[in-house]
């Protein structure tokens, strides 16, 4: 296998915090974004919407989009265990990633590629305003998000899950590019529990 990603980008670096969790080893290589190299032919050959992660299996086949790249992944070594062990913990675990994908980290992307000058070569027209109201909408799920860290002490639960990782990956793609730091904006629960997902090993991967 080979994983095509690209440091710093925040769908790789999921894959990449879920691969070092799972003490995998999978020889990567880097896909350089600020010189277009994930839009040459030889990438779109792999990946026709030219986005990474890609994984490419040992029989030729390429597995893009990370959800699928986890859930693969978790086949492989179901242990630790980052999806769900049953039929519901599954779902519940599943709900809670796809809220922290679908709510926070578009969001945060949208916000980050229609409002940041360094995006504008890859996200061409920029709409500004649109970005703006993204970067709000990202502080409504953050409020929600801080009520249930004020209840649990994960984001899916009692314990460490892949929603995690999506939260964790969003929240420090806003803290570089939107310069949000939830604690500085009243979301303690938040701030902690980013805090505490930071200090884990596997964090540092793919930054």
């Amino acid at each position: 296998m080979k994983l095509y990603m690209s440091f710093r980008a925040p769908n790789p670096r999921r894959v990449a915090i879920f691969i070092a969790e799972k003490e995998l080893r999978i020889p990567q290589q880097t896909v350089d974004l600020g010189k277009l190299e994930h839009r040459s032919a030889e990438f779109l050959a792999r990946n026709p919407f030219g986005r990474v992660p890609a994984l490419e299996l040992d029989d030729g086949r390429v597995l893009a989009e990370t959800r699928a790249i986890c859930t693969y992944l978790e086949g492989l070594q179901p242990e630790p265990n980052l999806m769900g062990r049953d039929a519901t913990e599954r779902a519940f675990i599943e709900m809670a990633d796809r809220r922290m994908e679908l709510h926070l980290f578009a969001g945060i992307a949208n916000c980050v590629r229609h409002t940041h000058p360094g995006l504008a070569m890859l996200e061409s027209p920029q709409f500004p305003q649109f970005g703006a109201v993204q970067g709000e909408r990202v502080r409504d799920t953050v409020r929600w998000l801080d009520e249930v860290l004020a209840r649990q002490p994960y984001v899916a639960g009692e314990r460490y899950t892949i929603a995690d990782i999506t939260a964790f990956c969003a929240l420090e793609f806003a803290r570089g590019l939107m310069k949000f730091r939830p604690g500085q904006e009243g979301f303690v629960n938040v701030q902690a529990w980013r805090d505490r997902i930071a200090q884990r090993p596997a964090s540092s991967a793919g930054a």
